[in-house]
């Protein structure tokens, strides 16, 4: 029998809010489940690992990309599956698994729909499911703060990539798979593990959850003309056609960098580092996901 269990972030809000939570599990006879609420994602870990050592083999995750984060990081390779009430401002990973911004759809996915073995990224000693990165990317989200992404949303994204485009370039060497691919100077390395990255962008229309390997891009664009003709062919799916991408596919990934700086990893930042040291882990989540044909 499934045991069921939930970690909230208190300070996130999906339809009728946590109330509307409990009142949707008590109408499929789940009342007064394990149930612990933050108000900062930095506490999920700690709570989630303290709910499946209790026995829970079904998490609800209750909040944005960060949140889910959190979560999977603590829980890779533990018997138990999550499902994801997207609650965030970006919801990455919920968009890229097609589940609906509805409490009571997803509320029903995680209790009666399908089963889905994903792979995760590791950074630097972190999992990650949607993208790891450093350059832009990272002072985009490190520059969108939450009052801000909380105000306007997505449009926090696009507002602070603008404000960063002018960041110089850092020189960077790049092994994948043991080999040296990259050496030279670049804006922005980003490695994902799905195809819709930083604000919905389709940054690797090839990516799949589920294929043993991560996607990896390099941007060398430089100013804002080269950045407006990279991010035009995101737009269109096509980012890889762009003269200042270069991308490719592998299972580790080393990145070493000339200048400290900002990373993040699904969407959340971290502090600077001179070094990223990145590995897929197949198929160490469970994640709830719609029945085929029922997106």
């Amino acid at each position: 029998m499934t045991s069921v269990g939930v970690v909230a972030h208190a300070e996130k809000e999906l339809g009728g809010g946590l109330p509307e939570l409990r009142t949707t599990l008590a109408g499929y006879g789940i009342n007064d489940p394990p149930w612990h609420e933050v108000r900062k994602s930095k506490h999920v870990p700690e709570h989630a690992q303290e709910l499946v050592d209790q026995g829970v083999d079904l998490l609800f995750v209750w909040g944005g990309d960060g949140t889910v984060q959190r979560a999977i990081d603590a829980l890779a390779g533990r018997p138990v599956t999550i499902a994801i009430l997207p609650a965030g401002t970006a919801n990455l990973l919920a968009t890229n698994l097609g589940l609906p911004q509805d409490l009571d759809a997803c509320v029903r996915i995680g209790l009666h729909g399908a089963r889905r073995s994903l792979d995760v990224g590791k950074v630097n000693g972190e999992h990650f499911a949607v993208m790891a990165g450093a350059g832009l990317d990272a002072m985009m989200i490190r520059s969108a703060d939450a009052g801000l992404k909380d105000k306007v949303g997505r449009i926090a994204y696009v507002w602070t990539g603008v404000k960063n485009v002018q960041l110089e370039p850092v020189r960077m060497s790049i092994e994948v798979d043991g080999r040296s691919w990259f050496e030279d100077e670049a804006s922005c390395v980003l490695v994902g593990n799905v195809p819709d990255v930083l604000g919905g962008l389709t940054v690797f229309p090839e990516a799949a959850f589920d294929d043993g390997r991560l996607d990896v891009g390099v941007v060398t664009a430089d100013g804002w003309w080269e950045w407006a003709r990279t991010l035009g062919r995101s737009v269109l799916g096509n980012v890889g056609a762009s003269p200042f991408v270069r991308m490719t596919t592998g299972r580790t990934i080393e990145v070493r960098l000339d200048e400290p700086m900002p990373y993040q990893l699904d969407g959340g930042d971290r502090k600077k580092t001179k070094k990223l040291k990145i590995k897929v882990k197949p198929g160490a989540i469970s994640v709830a996901v719609p029945e085929r044909g029922s997106r």
